[in-house]
Parts: C-alpha cells; sequence; structure tokens
C-alpha cells in the first residue's frame, strides 16, 4: 500500500531550511535506501509543503519518519500528516484497476 506524507512548512521555512538540509537529505535517503520511501520533494510556487510517498503494510514508517525528521525536530514543519493512497493505475499501482 502506498501513503502520503503531507507537510506544512513554518513561515521561516526558506531562511531556515540550509541549517538542517543535508541532515534531512541523508534521514530520507536512508529511509529510501531501506525501501520505505518511494519520492518526496518540496512542493513549489509558492514552496509551502511537501509531499513524501511510502510504501508498505501501514503507516508506521510514515509516521516514524515523521516523527524524527530533522526538519520536524526544528520546527520547520507546521504539521503533517499521513494519508493512505489507493493507487490504482501505473505499474508501481498498489491496487491495479482495468
Amino acid at each position: 500500500m502506498h501513503y502520503l506524507l503531507m507537510y506544512e512548512v513554518s513561515d521561516d521555512y526558506l531562511a531556515r531550511r540550509g541549517d538542517y538540509r543535508d541532515e534531512h537529505l541523508a534521514y530520507a535517503w536512508a529511509a529510501a535506501e531501506r525501501g520505505e520511501l518511494l519520492l518526496a520533494g518540496a512542493l513549489a510556487d509558492p514552496v509551502d509543503g511537501a509531499v513524501l510517498l511510502f510504501e508498505g503494510g501501514s503507516p508506521a514508517a510514515a509516521e516514524a519518519f515523521a516523527r524524527e525528521d530533522p526538519y520536524v525536530k526544528a520546527g520547520l514543519i507546521s504539521h503533517w500528516r499521513v494519508r493512505l493512497w489507493r493507487t490504482v493505475v501505473g505499474p508501481h499501482a498498489a491496487n491495479p484497476l482495468r
């Protein structure tokens, strides 16, 4: 199953993220290398959030990621939530429908 971790960023996110970016990216790449995190990136124009796509049997990996993310711990993320995403089309769909 797929889960979306959605971040809303703080008002000072762009000004402060440089201090935590290397640590955040290393943390995210480690989750990707474990096969939990499939894709991740910031929303643009405006930069007001980010979306991270997780794969697994439950939302646990996405929730654990958020709780320990250096951006979250530093207060750069004002709110986060995890939602089940029922993917149905595409080569990586968890529930393909035709």
